[in-house]
């Protein structure tokens, strides 16, 4: 029997780090956590069962399992899994449940600093796009936020799409920069430690949807910890850049930023066609999911990194893993 649970005194963990299945095209939305306490497990997502009492020290992910074609394959069992935490199998798996059609959780974040003066408009199109055309207005909510050298939430939390459309059109170039400079790194740590911090695990699929070219000069806080707050809030994030235009740092640090939290990159530049396919995608991968809990054959409390590995025996499907945990240190 699947099991969906929730765990309500759980600590979460994750990692920068990245272990990468060669030949792999799919995405895991880094959801890795490990209780440490003894708690009543509740089932907590749309359409569950009954509920259930289940012992503690249990890793929970949730991934995406595509064809060679890019299409979700919704039929895995635990048999299917070849599953490796440390080089060792686990103890058992407790719980392989696809989620289909969860509610989302955006965050709409617009780069309008001096580099991005150039492609705010294209950048407002799509944004707009996106609430309008992808958010369920009965189950969905997202925030609008822009940001140069300071952030600023344009539109809170809502599920309406003609607020959010506004938010959106009021993120013109330099609103967010008395000073000058961008706060990249810190503007999307924030959105995941305070926008999506308590979300609930795994029942809502968290995105951060960020325009930007991927320049950074005056964080507070650097890549890793933005990295590690996402993956600690459940939270991908993808994002819309522009082409390079020379030499920069920019795009190293979305390639980081997006592989790490289980996102994917597009471009600014590409006909309506493509931008649309491309949102597409993003919906199909943070709606429907697989959600996996394992006990591990070890787990000692050591604050000791995990390498997760988990792959598929299904002919031409693919599993892309792309962190793994650090162990409680008590």
């Amino acid at each position: 029997m699947a099991i969906e649970l929730r765990f309500p005194q759980s600590v979460w963990f994750s990692s920068s780090r990245t272990h990468r299945v060669p030949t792999l095209a799919c995405s895991l939305i880094l959801s890795l956590g490990v209780m440490t306490r003894p708690s009543m497990a509740q089932s907590s997502v749309a359409g569950s069962g009954p509920l259930f009492t289940v012992a503690v020290n249990e890793v929970s992910l949730t991934f995406h399992a595509y064809d060679a074609a890019g299409q979700c394959v919704n039929n895995l069992t635990p048999s299917d899994l070849t599953i490796y935490d440390n080089l060792e199998p686990p103890r058992k798996i407790l719980v392989l449940k696809l989620l289909r059609d969860q509610p989302v959780h955006a965050g709409i974040l617009l780069d309008t600093s001096e580099s991005m003066q150039g492609a705010s408009d294209r950048s407002r199109a799509v944004a707009t796009e996106y609430v309008e055309r992808y958010l369920h207005l009965k189950t969905d909510r997202a925030f609008i936020d822009d940001f140069g050298y300071i952030s600023r939430i344009l539109q809170p939390w809502t599920g309406d799409p003609r607020a959010l459309a506004a938010g959106v059109s009021e993120a013109v170039p330099g609103s967010a920069n008395p000073s000058g400079g961008t706060a990249l790194f810190e503007t999307v740590y924030s959105a995941c430690l305070y926008q999506f911090g308590e979300s609930d695990r795994p029942a809502s699929g968290n995105l951060i949807l960020l325009f930007t070219d991927g320049e950074d000069t005056s964080s507070q806080v650097d890549l890793k910890s933005a990295v590690d707050e996402c993956q600690r809030a459940n939270t991908a994030v993808y994002v819309f850049r522009p082409e390079e235009q020379g030499p920069s740092t920019g795009p190293a640090n979305l390639s980081r930023l997006t592989s790490e939290t289980g996102g994917r990159m597009f471009y600014l530049d590409e006909g309506n066609a493509e931008v649309r396919r491309d949102l597409n995608w993003i919906d199909a991968d943070v709606r429907d999911r697989y959600w996996l809990v394992y006990r591990p054959a070890q787990l000692t409390h050591d604050g000791s990194f995990h390498e997760i590995y988990v792959g598929t025996s299904r002919p031409d499907t693919t599993i892309d893993v792309n962190a793994g945990y650090y162990a409680p240190s008590r």
